[in-house]
Parts: structure tokens; C-alpha cells; sequence
């Protein structure tokens, strides 16, 4: 055989093997921890952190619901976690994707578990239907930390009657699927 019948073969198996080291590398930076800037605040549980290599990621907060942005409290929650982690270097401790794409995580600022904050402040539920995704410990001071917010009636608590935004969205969507 002569050499340019050879050389398809050659630069198929380097392509497929480059391919595989990219692979190998997403799925290696995917599964750490995720360092950087918060640059965005979507809404009481979302936020956009760039990390040093100008990469941003869509990060949920693992273990926490707030009240959606039409919602009482929605507003104030979105404040709330924007005071505590805008344009603060964070690390994020999670590996899961949500069905959206968001990286799921917990944020630490200077060791300060900023979702359990959120909670604490009452700005936040425990969210128990993925509580499987979180460490014992965690869930364990995340649904002590809204029994006290609940009891001292701080933030979304002041409510008589808090509607829980998983419960307001499946309302909006009941409520979608009837008009159309």
C-alpha cells in the first residue's frame, strides 16, 4: 500500500482519539468543584458564575426552591442571594444536571453554605422532593433551618399561607394547558 492509503486511517484514528481526550476532559471538569465570579442572578436560586478559564455555567441551587419571580417573595429572594454572592468569587460543590442544563450545586462563600442561608433567611423551602441528591448533614440542616424560619416567621414565612413555587407552577401550567 502506498502512503496516501494509509494516511486516512492515520488521521481518522487521530481525530477519534483527540475526540476522546476532549471527552475524557469535559467529563473530568464536569465531575469538580466549580470556582469563579458570580455574574448573574436569574432568580432566589440561580446564578451564572464565570470560572478562570471565561467559561460560564448556569448553576441551580441543590436542595432549595424559592418563590418565582410573580410570586410573593420572588423579588426579595432574587435580592437576597444577589446581596449574599454577586460579583464574589464562590465555589460550587455538585456534579448533577438539571433537565435544563443548569449545573445543580451547592455555593460556599468563605465556607458560608449560601443555599442553607437562603433557607435561613426565609427566603427559600426546602426543596425534599431532591433531597436524595444531597448529603445527610445537609438535609438534615436545611429542613431544621425552615422549621426555625417557619416558627420565627421570617421572610416568605410572614405569609399565612405560602404557596410553595413547585405548587405555583403546576398551577400555571394546569392553567396553560386550559386555554389552549
Amino acid at each position: 500500500m502506498t502512503q496516501t492509503q494509509h494516511q486516512p486511517r492515520h488521521t481518522l484514528r487521530n481525530t477519534l482519539a483527540a475526540f476522546l481526550l476532549a471527552a475524557v476532559a469535559i467529563a473530568t471538569a464536569a465531575a469538580g468543584p466549580i470556582t469563579g465570579r458570580v455574574v448573574g442572578v436569574s432568580d432566589g436560586d440561580t446564578v451564572t458564575v464565570l470560572d478562570a478559564h471565561k467559561r460560564t455555567h448556569k448553576i441551580r441551587l441543590l436542595g432549595i426552591d424559592t418563590p418565582e419571580k410573580k410570586q410573593p417573595y420572588g423579588e426579595r429572594a432574587k435580592q437576597s442571594l444577589s446581596d449574599l454572592v454577586y460579583n464574589k468569587q464562590v465555589t460550587v460543590e455538585g456534579s448533577k444536571q438539571d433537565r435544563y442544563g443548569r449545573d445543580l450545586g451547592k455555593i460556599v462563600l468563605d465556607g458560608q453554605d449560601i443555599n442553607l442561608e437562603q433557607i435561613r433567611r426565609g427566603m427559600a423551602w426546602h426543596y425534599k422532593q431532591y433531597a436524595r441528591d444531597q448529603s445527610p448533614e445537609d438535609r438534615l440542616a436545611y429542613a431544621e433551618a425552615e422549621a426555625t424560619a417557619r416558627a420565627n416567621r421570617l421572610g416568605l414565612w410572614q405569609d399565612p399561607n405560602p404557596v410553595p413555587p413547585w405548587s405555583f407552577r403546576r398551577a400555571g401550567r394546569e392553567q396553560q394547558a386550559r386555554t389552549h
